[in-house]
Parts: structure tokens; sequence; C-alpha cells
């Protein structure tokens, strides 16, 4: 594959609107707000993620020689756009919600105000950064709730869709409080822990279970070991004569169940090792985990310390995709509207106003940027001409705490697996229903 620039990670209606833009002579200043239309069924909240990515992405815009040649090559575009794009950096603001912050549905994550040829081939890359890590993190969010304080590991990257959502993903997973990642360039990239155990395969290369054991744990004393490559409770019991047989040196922190019925198979893998003495070696589950899968196991006690969770949280098969857009909403000084049915678009800047009650929220308005506010403003200012804000500059662990925190603040039925009855109330403010009037019949004036 031939190296490319970033900046040309973009769809090529954003490069030919902006040329049109550009060569109409259409320089005022616009404002572009993401935001998520409807929520999925299985969503009760999404946890935003990925906007750090955006900022770099924002701070680096740029189009190297090799970019401008190839779209020379193309024939679409004129020398004078080609300029343009030669001489282009990001010099606008960016207002956003914080990373880990719970939102709602038609709730901006972020606004970006530039001018209108600049900030329209934001789009793509916002869209593509925003979406994915939203969509993990918001399934990783259930999955930590459901574990109620277990560890959850990430397995993800192997059936994740490509390198970036493999590291992406990690990244969103730890935000929403997953504990390590088997991910080791996702570890060595963001810092985050990382953690594994052993393969079947490992197990099958040897003759014998028990030596496969052996050898393991003389490499690594303080592991966890997969015991059901061919029958669970039999490596076990294998776990515990080795534990005899090296007494104190025995250091196992763990046995993995990854296959057949978890709730029956941890219950008498947990009488066994306490009735060897082992009762500080924890019980680790995998295979084919979601939500309701350890929810279901948590309620009914199931001695399981830890849940591996890979496939379900990496490629969330209940809501792959969110209805994620970016919509111009302001250009010109003047607000902008749509009118096409079920697709709103509220005009102008926006702010985000949660309301609490004795520290939980109760409901959320959506108004104006410069409207008095009712309740805690959530849009920061992340970007101001072109540079990082001090608020742009949270860190993973910063925003790890943030989603703890803000979701903590919300009302239990909306933290709990099952859909959310009745849903978080979203409310649109007096002020910005009265601007989208004025603007709608403004435009109705015009046609």
């Amino acid at each position: 594959m031939t190296p490319f620039n970033p900046a040309l990670l973009t769809d090529l209606y954003e490069l030919t609107m902006a040329q049109a833009y550009v060569e109409g002579g259409m320089s005022g200043e616009a404002v572009f707000s993401l935001f998520v239309r409807r929520l999925p069924a299985s969503r009760n909240y999404l946890v935003p993620c990925g906007l750090d990515d955006v900022l770099t992405f924002f701070e680096t815009l740029h189009f190297d020689p090799a970019a401008l040649a190839y779209l020379q090559s193309l024939g679409r575009f004129s020398s004078r756009f080609l300029d343009y794009l030669e001489r282009l950096r990001f010099t606008g603001d960016v207002h956003a919600i914080a990373e880990g912050t719970p939102v709602f549905a038609n709730e901006p994550i972020l606004e970006v105000v530039a001018p209108i040829a600049d900030a329209q081939l934001l789009e793509t890359f916002v869209m593509n950064q925003i979406h994915l890590q939203t969509v993990v993190a918001s399934k990783a969010a259930r999955i930590v709730e459901a574990a109620q304080g277990r560890t959850v590991v990430d397995f993800g990257v192997r059936r994740m869709h490509g390198i970036d959502a493999g590291l992406k993903g990690a990244r969103a997973f730890h935000i929403a409080g997953v504990d390590a990642t088997s991910n080791v360039a996702a570890g060595q990239a963001y810092g985050l822990p990382v953690a594994g155990t052993m393969a079947h395969s490992y197990i099958q290369a040897h003759d014998d279970e028990s030596e496969a054991f052996r050898t393991f744990v003389r490499r690594y004393p303080d592991t966890v070991l997969l015991v059901d490559t061919y029958d669970t409770l039999r490596g076990v019991q294998k776990v515990i004569d080795l534990a005899r047989a090296l007494g104190p040196e025995f250091r196992v922190g763990a046995v993995r169940l990854d296959s057949g019925d978890p709730l029956a198979l941890s219950f008498e893998a947990r009488r066994m090792l306490d009735a060897a003495g082992l009762r500080s070696v924890g019980i680790f589950a995998s295979g084919n985990l979601d939500e309701h899968r350890i929810a279901a196991l948590v309620a009914a006690g199931a001695p399981i310390t830890g849940f591996g969770v890979g496939t379900e949280m990496g490629v969330p098969p209940d809501a792959p995709t969110l209805d994620i857009v970016y919509k111009l909403v302001a250009y010109a000084g003047r607000g902008r509207i749509k009118l096409s049915p079920g697709k709103p678009v509220l005009p102008g800047r926006k702010q985000i106003f949660r309301v609490d009650r004795d520290d939980v929220a109760a409901y959320d308005v959506v108004g104006r940027h410069d409207e008095p506010p009712p309740g805690r403003p959530l849009l920061r200012t992340v970007m101001q001409h072109g540079i990082r804000t001090p608020e742009g500059r949270a860190t993973l662990d910063e925003a790890r705490r943030l989603k703890q925190r803000e979701v903590s603040r919300l009302p239990a039925h909306l933290r709990a697996i099952a859909p959310a009855d009745p849903p978080y109330a979203v409310e649109i403010s007096a002020k910005l229903s009265d601007e989208t009037e004025r603007v709608r019949r403004q435009y109705l004036a015009t046609r």
C-alpha cells in the first residue's frame, strides 16, 4: 500500500465542496455540529470518546507535496484550490464535551467553528474517530457495569476491524473502565496495563497437560492457567496437584474457564480449590461473554473474579453503528437548519446544560451557547485559534475518572443493562426553540 497523508482520509465530496466554496468566494465562518440523532435501543446513554485523536489531527493538518500531486492527478481540482490546500492549517475553535461524559440523542458531542471550507474538510475524519471509539466505549461501559467491580480485560484486538480499531478501541475501553488489555501495541502507545494468560495451543503442544502447566509456571509463576483444553474439572485438579508439588513456590493467581457452563463450572472449581486450601486462586472466565451473560453470572453468585471480553466488546453486535452526523448549523452569522423529515438540525452554536438534583442528573437542556445556564454546562472550549486549551489536554486517566464520576451521577435505571424506562429527558430551551422557528420562517420566506 502506498503511504498516504492523513489529510486525504476524507470523502471526495468534501474536497469538491471545499473547492466550490473557495472558487465561489465563500470564506465566512461556519459552525458544524457533531451529534447522534437517536440512541440504539440497547443503549441508555453513550460514552463519547475520540476527541484527543480529533484534536491531534487538527493540530497537524496539512497537505504535503505527495498528497497535492495525487489530487492534481485526478484532474478535478484547480491550481487555485490546490494552492489553498497547500497553505491550509486549522485555525478554528472547537467546543466539545469531555471524553467519558455520558451524552444522549441530539446533544452536540463537539462543534467546530472555522472558515466553511476548512471545517467542511474535517467531517470524514471527525466522524470516523468519534464514531468508532464511542461505539466501543459505550458497549464497554455496560460490560464494566455488569461486572460489578470484578476485573474486566480486553481480549478484542484479534477480531476487531483493523489495526486502528484495535488500538483506538483499547484506548476507549480504558476510558470506559476496563482494567487491562491484551493488546501490547496499545499498552505501549497509551500506557495501558497489559494482561494475558495462555492459549489452548500451548497445552496442545505438550504431550501432557500437567507438564504444560509445570513448564509454564516455571517461567511465569504469577500467571493464570487455562484449564478447559480437554476436561475442565480435571484441569482444575491438575492445578491443585501442581500446587501440592510446588508448595510455597506455587503463586498461580487464577484458573481460566473458556468453555462450557461457566456458572456450574465456577462453583465446582471454587469448591475444589477451597477444599485444597487454594482460596487465593481466583477464577477468570472468558468465551463469548457480553454484559447480559456477565450480569447473569454475577446475579447468580458465580465465584468468578474476572472476565476476559473480546468480540462482543470490540465488535458490538447489538449496536455496531450510531446514527452520527456532522451538520452545518451556522454560516456567515446566520443559523442554518434542515427541514428533512426525521432529520432535524438545530441552528447556531449550542450548549448542553445538565440539571442535577441531589447530585443526580435529572435532565439535560440543549440551548444556545450564550443563554443563562439552567444547569452545568458540558461543552468546553478545547481548541482556540487552532491551539489546544488546557481543557483540551485531558489525560486518559483523567477521562477515565471523569467517566466513572459522571456515570455514577446518572439515575440507577439508566446505569442498568435493561432499557431505561423512562428514558433520560433532554429538553430544548425556549430560546433555542424560538431561534429554530425564526430561522425556519426566514427560510420559508425565501423559497
